[in-house]
Order: C-alpha cells, then sequence, then structure tokens
C-alpha cells in the first residue's frame, strides 16, 4: 500500500452563499513545518490524469467524511488554486461553512503520495517535484503557515442591504 502524505497550507479562503469557495491549497517555494517544499509543475500530471472532479473534498484528511465537490483546481505562479462547493446537505459542511464565515476556521490541506522529490543536503528540504494528489481537505491546522484567510466574501450582504433600502422606502411613503 503507498504511503499517504498529508501537507496544510492556509490559503485564501473566500465563501459564497451557497457554499462555494476558493483558495490556495498548495504554495510554491515555501518550506512548511515539516521541511518540505512544493515546486511548480508538481500537480501538473495528477490533475491532467484526475481533473478537478477526480479529487476529493474531505475534512480534517477524514476518508469517512466528504464534505463537497471541486469545481476547478490549478497551478498557478503562487501554487494550486482550488474552487469547490460546500454540500448543503451534508451536516459537516454545514459546520464548516459557517466556521469558516465566522473566522474560526482556515486551512487547506493536500492529501498525496510523493511520485518524485530530491532533497536539498544544505537545508535539509525536502522538495517535491511530482506528487500524486487525491484529496484536499478543509482542516483546523495547516503546516504552512504563512498563507492565510484574507477575506469572506458573503453573497447576501449586497441583497440584505437592497432589501433593507426598499423596506425603509416603502414605510416612508
Amino acid at each position: 500500500m503507498p504511503i499517504t502524505e498529508t501537507k496544510f497550507a492556509r490559503g485564501d479562503i473566500a465563501v459564497e452563499a451557497d457554499g462555494t469557495f476558493a483558495g490556495y491549497a498548495s504554495l510554491f517555494g515555501k518550506a512548511d513545518l515539516g521541511r518540505d517544499m512544493v515546486m511548480p509543475g508538481a500537480f501538473a500530471e495528477s490533475l491532467r490524469r484526475r481533473g478537478a472532479g477526480g479529487i476529493r473534498m474531505l475534512w480534517q484528511h477524514d476518508p469517512n467524511q466528504p464534505i463537497g465537490i471541486w469545481l476547478d483546481m490549478r497551478e498557478d505562479a503562487r501554487g494550486l488554486h482550488v474552487k469547490g462547493r460546500l454540500a448543503g446537505g451534508v451536516g459537516k459542511a454545514r459546520e464548516v461553512l459557517a466556521l469558516i464565515r465566522a473566522g474560526a476556521l482556515d486551512g487547506l490541506s493536500i492529501g498525496y503520495r510523493t511520485v518524485r522529490a530530491r532533497k536539498d543536503a544544505s537545508s535539509g528540504v525536502r522538495r517535491l517535484l511530482e506528487v500524486d494528489l487525491f484529496e484536499v481537505s478543509v482542516v483546523t491546522f495547516p503546516m504552512l503557515p504563512g498563507a492565510r484567510v484574507e477575506s469572506v466574501k458573503r453573497a447576501t450582504l449586497g441583497r440584505t442591504l437592497r432589501r433593507a433600502a426598499a423596506m425603509l422606502r416603502r414605510a416612508a411613503g
């Protein structure tokens, strides 16, 4: 059985009203607390082969707790950008959505198997050159402390403000 590895990264999660969110599951060129560094291109083959739909969205890497689906995954200059939707009909997904919106939860983490890596003898950092990505989890404690949630979007705020303004106009005559 292949060895499963996980790497955590807090990553710019922005949540929409329907549970859709986006962020970075991994950041390139940043050593994590386990002294691993994901390199650009490391996910390319896995993404080509599996696509976003073939990679699971889990809660805390627990295969018994899928919480949604990944709609899009791509490498860009910064890292692995992901976009997914939490499943509204799943209790744990509703809890995760509430926690992200409250700012109590903001971690993303990759679950993978190392295909190719090189250890830098001088720094001791293992550079991950190719990984077989099979899941990205929403997690409490990410391993890459430099990436943070920057904003939480609430798509309903604008509608709520417009409705309140309309009610005030009607009440004023």
